[in-house]
């Protein structure tokens, strides 16, 4: 039974930190429909989201704001997470994402200048992290529906981090060992 439903608030003390072992598993695919305690779960993880980007809740609870949560970083080998972000034109997207897998992505590379942060990382790892500028993704959603989402730019750069967590993968392993702030090849610069 998971400790989330669609009610409860989750708060820095939940989040799994860098070196906990749930983080480099590969995930278990989540049956679809989900069960009303992944559904709860994936809301609860939504709220986080939200609350952390409000200034006043983040305050409050303590809170370090995400644009994206996966299940292990809540301590659940689920293959699910949360993404909240406003888009390019500035509009709220938000997605809850079940079993993805992508299955086309351009040629093309990006990266963030600033490079990447995560929850479950509380420093700052300096270094570019390429991303497929363009991807594909098919999945389910909270209704259990199977959906293709269609990601560019940071967006794109937020779905590829979420997935990779989903394979036991962290952002910084995909920094240049040689050359943290080495230009990847076909790439373009973001800025977030």
């Amino acid at each position: 039974m998971s400790k989330f439903n669609a009610d409860a608030i989750i708060t820095m003390k939940e989040i799994v930190q860098e070196g906990d072992p749930i983080l480099r598993e590969v995930t278990k695919v989540v049956p679809v429909p989900l069960t009303e305690e992944d559904r709860g779960t994936l809301i609860a993880m939504m709220r986080y989201l939200k609350n952390s980007q409000d200034p006043a809740i983040a305050k409050k609870y303590g809170l370090r704001p995400g644009i994206g949560l996966s299940a292990n970083q809540i301590g659940l080998n689920k293959r699910m997470f949360t993404a909240y972000f406003t888009n390019q034109k500035g509009e709220p997207e938000e997605h809850y994402v079940i079993n993805p897998k992508i299955i086309s992505h351009s040629v093309g590379v990006i990266f963030l200048p600033e490079g990447e942060g995560c929850l479950s990382v509380d420093r700052d790892v300096k270094g570019y992290v390429p991303r497929y500028e363009r991807i594909k993704v098919k999945a389910h959603n909270l209704e259990g529906e199977e959906v293709t989402l269609r990601f560019k730019g940071i967006p794109a750069i937020i779905m590829q981090h979420e997935i990779d967590h989903l394979n036991g993968i962290m952002f910084y392993d995909r920094i240049d060992k040689n050359d943290q702030f080495k230009v990847p090849e076909n790439s373009v610069m973001e800025n977030f």
